[in-house]
């Protein structure tokens, strides 16, 4: 049961006005010329993979970082303009970024 069933069943009278839909909207996200780097560190001894050179706004970098950790299912955060991946992943994010039109570049081992 979604949102929208669930208010139906609380407010059965309600009737949806055209104002009320909200379409939501794809963001685009800004495509650089420089490519963005993506390295591999060991921090405490546990792997992680870095990404960082993003020339865009930090809205965007994070609708980024939210995506690559939902699709890969990892832990991560985005701190200081780089995006923080748990564990060695840097050919399935390039893989992911290029699909997405940015260039990549690899850096470390």
């Amino acid at each position: 049961m979604d949102l929208q069933d669930q208010l139906k069943n609380l407010f059965p009278d309600h009737e949806v006005s055209p104002d009320e839909i909200v379409v939501p909207e794809d963001h685009i996200l800004f495509i650089q010329k420089e490519p963005m780097i993506c390295k591999y560190e060991k921090r405490k001894g546990k792997a992680t993979t870095i990404i960082e050179g993003y020339e865009g706004t930090d809205e965007d970098f994070k609708i980024l970082a939210k995506e690559i950790k939902t699709k890969l299912s990892v832990g991560g955060t985005f701190k200081d303009d780089s995006i923080i991946i748990q564990g060695d992943y840097r050919d399935k994010i390039m893989e992911i970024l290029k699909a997405k039109g940015f260039k990549v570049k690899r850096v470390g081992g």
